[in-house]
């Protein structure tokens, strides 16, 4: 008996210390981000309380004229052929990995090479990129190749994301599908996806904010620093009333107009990169914020 009372002694004296080690780690990593974010508002604010000028004005070689128009526009057009790349890619890929494809080794192989790749620096993805539209397609720099790009960093995340949230669906949906007559892709249409809509939603915008904070795969391919004009709009006044000529534009993005800032000389640009990183963290919270709200809504609405 009291051998099972030190045992059990010993048991609570390592989960209390697992416990404070813990609280410690977590405590070192919230310390750091928000010494960051501190030091970045103490720099950066001053220019944010002047926003017209700097979220609407190009990049200047005068630090109290430079702004960021270009770079989240950039970043803007980056973002949009990423989504809708990566996003039809990813879901139709983990579909057919957890839906139709057969279990045998060489999907086996599949699946541990998706994990993997989810996991590789994204420079490697900025070298293939180069060798894949560059020297082989003959494509230049431009938003195109840029978004293309983020597409195969994200693209394994997405699959993952998607796999996980299809495997959470009760396999009891399944069967009462198939009993009432319905075809594996109706199964698919009509009940898996719109249950797992709020797991894709979630696993897609976090991976689209880690594509958005991005910059070596970018500068690989040759993304530019400093752009003087903006990509041509999208939309016309004509039929078909769409215009892709912006995909061939020029472009450069938040974290490569950051990087020029801080590897200025003039110490004044320092606060322009601040800024410019405020503006990058905002964006990457409303984005998580928006994969909150989503799930949010997809599980009310699955509720009733």
């Amino acid at each position: 008996m009291n051998d099972v009372s030190r045992l059990i002694a010993y048991r609570k004296r390592q989960d209390w210390w697992f416990q404070i080690v813990g609280a410690l780690c977590t405590l070192v990593g919230v310390a750091t981000l928000v010494a960051l974010i501190v030091k970045l508002m103490l720099d950066g604010l001053p220019l944010l309380m002047r926003w017209r000028v700097f979220l609407f004005s190009n990049a200047s070689y005068m630090p109290d004229e430079s702004g960021i128009l270009m770079a989240w526009v950039g970043s803007l057009c980056v973002m949009l052929v990423t989504f809708l790349t990566a996003v039809p890619l990813g879901v139709g890929a983990a579909i057919y990995l957890e839906e139709y494809a057969k279990k045998n080794r060489f999907t086996d192989l599949i699946e541990v090479n998706i994990s993997n790749l989810a996991g590789v620096p994204s420079i490697t993805y900025g070298l293939m990129a180069l060798w894949l539209f560059g020297y082989l397609l003959g494509l230049s720099s431009s938003v195109l190749v840029g978004g293309l790009t983020l597409s195969l960093l994200i693209l394994p995340i997405i699959i993952v994301a998607t796999r996980e949230a299809l495997r959470s669906i009760p396999q009891a949906i399944r069967e009462a599908a198939y009993a009432a007559g319905a075809t594996k892709w109706q199964t698919i249409w009509y009940h898996m996806l719109p249950y797992s809509l709020g797991g894709i939603a979630t696993g897609t915008i976090i991976a689209m904010s880690r594509a958005v904070g991005e910059t070596a795969p970018l500068i690989v391919i040759g993304a530019a620093g400093w752009v003087s004009n903006l990509p041509p709009s999208p939309v016309t006044s004509h039929a078909p009333f769409l215009n892709f000529r912006w995909l061939n534009a020029d472009f450069t993005v938040l974290p490569i107009q950051m990087f020029t800032w801080t590897a200025d000389p003039d110490p004044a640009f320092q606060a322009n990169a601040a800024a410019a990183g405020l503006v990058l963290i905002v964006f990457t919270l409303s984005m998580n914020a928006a994969a909150i709200i989503v799930r949010y809504r997809v599980r009310q609405k699955l509720k009733w």
